[in-house]
């Protein structure tokens, strides 16, 4: 029996998925390290994408390949002789680390092996996104505008800390 296209594609993915992630933990250089987890993510879009969860891609796009993932490089890419360090990632903990991730894992397995999968085909052809949008605008509207201004408050706090310990410094003289 031939094995579909949908599941080569899926298997494809979560091969970028774990390979990239194992770059992430395992490498001793962090400019690699840093390009694996956009690796990651941009596999972790692409199962969002087969998955039919076009508001899910969408947002790990914008925010996290997007917004993260490109701080992340830029921060590194811009770390003054970054190639030349020695302690860039330090694998101290792989002797206790290992075998824990090895028994979650097999605990996971062993959790999925024992599950009857059915697969049901979607129907629905209604985006996400619409269905999203018209939960945050009929019963989700208050609490979706009360997180937004306390987001908003946590920014502006964040900005008065930066800027008294900025200029804390400068008054003792240390730019």
């Amino acid at each position: 029996m031939p094995i579909p296209g949908s599941a080569i594609a899926f298997y494809l993915i979560s091969a970028l998925i774990i390979g990239s992630a194992v770059v992430v933990a395992f490498s001793k250089n962090l400019i690699y390290s840093a390009f694996a987890l956009l690796g990651t993510l941009i596999g972790a879009a692409a199962l969002y994408i087969f998955l039919n969860t076009d508001f899910l891609a969408a947002t790990q796009v914008i925010v996290y390949i997007g917004g993260v993932a490109v701080l992340v490089l830029f921060a590194v890419m811009l770390t003054h002789q970054i190639e030349k360090s020695e302690e860039s990632n330090p694998q101290m903990g792989i002797k206790v680390g290992l075998p824990v991730g090895l028994l979650i894992m097999a605990l996971c397995m062993y959790a999925v092996s024992g599950q009857e999968w059915n697969i049901i085909e979607a129907t629905n052809t209604n985006p996400t996104v619409h269905a999203i949008g018209n939960a945050f605008l009929n019963e989700y509207l208050l609490p979706f505008e009360f997180a937004s201004v306390i987001l908003l408050v946590v920014l502006i706090s964040a900005a008065l800390v930066a800027r008294r310990e900025i200029t804390h410094r400068i008054d003792k003289g240390n730019p």
